[in-house]
């Protein structure tokens, strides 16, 4: 629940179906059931502290949030405690330096740079650089975007000519927006979830940018619930995501289409359940390689710190059934998939255009 429970609930719902399919079909990890601990932090920072602080008090072995804002409010704590922790949707400052918290997929500041690279090669068709405006979430979903704008976009070729926040609650930004058309973008890039995305865009189509200059947004916003908020503003543009899409003839796709109509069918199409149906897959294969480590009659002397060295540490090249690129770890990069495709929205659905990009180092 909470400001982001439009990303919220449907990721939940796939942590959930995975680990009862998991449980159910597979007989769990090794033999072993997973007990699952599922807690609602409410898009509150210190709600996910306290939850944090539960998990490593009963003894959870690892922990996972849908958000990086969430993870950012839990990092402290569970680095302290070396307690290892994997956000879905990350940004560069959670594994920057790398410590205890651990990407699924590429972060975004890896979706900014994804997007620029295809916008110049595939989209720019005018002289010199083009003129891009940032609209961020006032949070790691925002900073994470500008971290790699700020760092990357001269090197790239493209002028940054404007930083606009917004907050996860907003109900307009004509102002902002309005403050970006006097600047005359060529691109609205916009980091940020569902919501205030579906706002931005429509504010766009009511000043008259939109259609005009390209609009194109990170991975937290990009799903179907967009385009059911946006409507018919939300036709052409741009996003780029980390997953294969509903119906792609990936092994996973049948058991998941499978359990999402039998627990959670107003969850069908929304690209954010796929997210969290792999990531489970992923959480319980990093089990998995820590039991075959201490031995499936020794399950008692697993520890955070064991799943973590012989869990995470050893993975290498696991497909979650196609849903997203391979998972690998690589000593000082916690992103644990480096893959996205760019889509973009056609008669309202989200079509890839591309295959897979690898995200930057």
């Amino acid at each position: 629940t909470g400001a982001a429970a439009e990303k919220g609930r449907p990721m939940g719902d796939g942590k959930l179906d995975c680990f009862k399919y998991i449980n159910e079909a597979l007989g769990g990890v090794s033999g072993q059931q997973v007990e699952v601990i599922w807690r609602d932090n409410q898009y509150d920072a210190a709600k996910a502290t306290t939850i944090v602080n539960e998990f490593i008090d009963s003894g959870c072995l690892l922990f996972t949030t849908c958000s990086s804002k969430m993870m950012m409010a839990s990092a402290e704590v569970a680095n302290r405690a070396e307690f290892p922790g994997f956000a879905v949707f990350s940004s560069p400052i959670l594994t920057n330096p790398p410590k205890h918290i651990y990407a699924q997929m590429p972060d975004y500041g890896d979706d900014w740079a994804a997007f620029a690279k295809y916008y110049l090669d595939n989209i720019w068709e005018g002289t010199g650089k083009p003129r891009m405006a940032l609209h961020l979430l006032n949070n790691t979903t925002g900073s994470g975007a500008k971290d790699a704008a700020d760092a990357l976009a001269e090197e790239i070729g493209i002028d940054i000519i404007a930083v606009e926040e917004h907050t996860a609650t907003t109900i307009s930004e004509i102002e902002s927006m309005t403050r970006i058309k006097q600047l005359n973008p060529d691109v609205l890039y916009i980091s940020s979830t569902p919501q205030p995305t579906s706002i931005i865009i429509q504010n766009a189509v009511s000043l008259g940018m939109y259609p005009g200059i390209e609009i194109a947004c990170g991975h937290a916003s990009f799903t179907q619930v967009l385009v059911e908020l946006a409507g018919a503003s939300a036709e052409g543009v741009y996003g780029v995501y980390p997953t294969v899409n509903w119906g792609d003839d990936v092994p996973a796709m049948e058991k998941m289409i499978e359990y999402c109509e039998a627990n959670h069918p107003e969850d069908m199409g929304n690209m954010d359940y796929i997210t969290t149906w792999a990531e489970s897959l992923v959480v319980a294969e990093i089990l998995r390689l820590a039991v075959e480590h201490v031995g499936v009659d020794n399950i008692g002397d697993l520890t955070p710190q064991i799943v973590e060295e012989y869990g995470f540490k050893k993975l290498k090249d696991f497909s979650p059934g196609g849903l997203h690129g391979p998972v690998s770890y690589v000593e000082g990069d916690n992103r644990l998939s480096k893959s996205v495709r760019v889509f973009q929205i056609q008669n309202g659905e989200l079509e890839p255009i591309t295959g897979w990009i690898d995200a930057p180092v």
